[in-house]
């Protein structure tokens, strides 16, 4: 098997159908061995129906799991690690859309280096704005600031220090990761004691103490129609739990004001095909 795609849905209807028909266009180009898992988090609108409308257009191809309740991200996902059979693991947000031919052909193709864990393309807002999807590891001070200002800081302009080209970087948002197997197998799952965020802060560092670096590729991109649950200066339950996860996070890593140094700060050479 060469791939193994887990997509997380929570009542995700407005964008599911895209990113599914973007997600099956990129494996049939490129001839890929797949599955594809759906994990449902309870969903109480369309979704379900959606993910069956697909189980019938690719027999064999998809494994539906279907929760009763929304149990979270790292839960739900880890249900599908657990069962994923790939060489490589694409983690995906099932409002993300792949519109770049040859897009994941191209983000295999970055693994050009044995120590490379954890490859992610640049994301694109709707509207072809740039999102700022990667970044250090927080403080708690930084996590603030990016909770309630992300908006702000992206308005900003374009240049906010996001990289160009190859290079390794501390952490990226979850919603379209490339992860090699071998990885999952040493780091192992997500940290389930966070409920929704920051597990891919978490997992991130933890891909860096185990041995493996983190590359981001600006030459691929990737449409985020995020959905924002939590962003902004709002409290609802996604808020809470996301500053539980944070607060958590802290704990577990033995930091709150001084960011791990773990890696040098470099622009890698363009090794691989792209």
């Amino acid at each position: 098997m060469d791939i193994s795609v887990i997509i997380l849905t929570w009542n995700s209807e407005k964008h599911l159908s895209r990113c599914l028909d973007s997600l099956f266009f990129a494996l049939c180009s490129d001839r890929f061995f797949y599955e594809v898992f759906i994990v449902d988090n309870g969903s109480s609108d369309n979704t379900v129906s959606i993910i069956k409308s697909f189980e019938v257009q690719y027999p064999g191809n998809i494994v539906a799991i279907y929760l009763s309740t929304n149990t979270g991200t790292t839960y739900s996902r880890n249900l599908a690690l657990e069962k994923a059979k790939g060489d490589y693991i694409i983690v995906m947000d099932s409002d993300v859309e792949i519109w770049q031919q040859g897009t994941i052909r191209r983000l295999l193709d970055t693994f050009y280096d044995k120590k490379i864990g954890l490859v992610v393309p640049k994301l694109l807002y709707a509207d072809g704005s740039l999102q700022k999807s990667t970044d250090v590891f927080p403080t708690l001070f930084t996590k603030i600031f990016r909770y309630f200002f992300l908006k702000w800081i992206e308005k900003k302009g374009q240049t906010f220090n996001q990289p160009s080209g190859l290079t390794e970087i501390d952490y990226a948002i979850s919603a379209l990761w490339v992860l090699k197997k071998e990885v999952l197998k040493k780091v192992g799952l997500l940290d389930e004691n966070i409920f929704y965020a920051p597990e891919d802060v978490d997992y991130c560092l933890r891909i860096w103490l185990a041995g493996y670096k983190i590359v981001y590729n600006s030459k691929v991109s990737a449409i985020h129609h995020a959905q924002e649950i939590s962003r902004g200066l709002k409290i609802n339950q996604a808020a809470i739990n996301h500053i539980k996860g944070l607060l958590y996070y802290f704990k577990k890593h033995k930091y709150v004001l001084s960011r791990p140094q773990i890696r040098k700060k470099e622009n890698l050479k363009s090794h691989c095909k792209l």
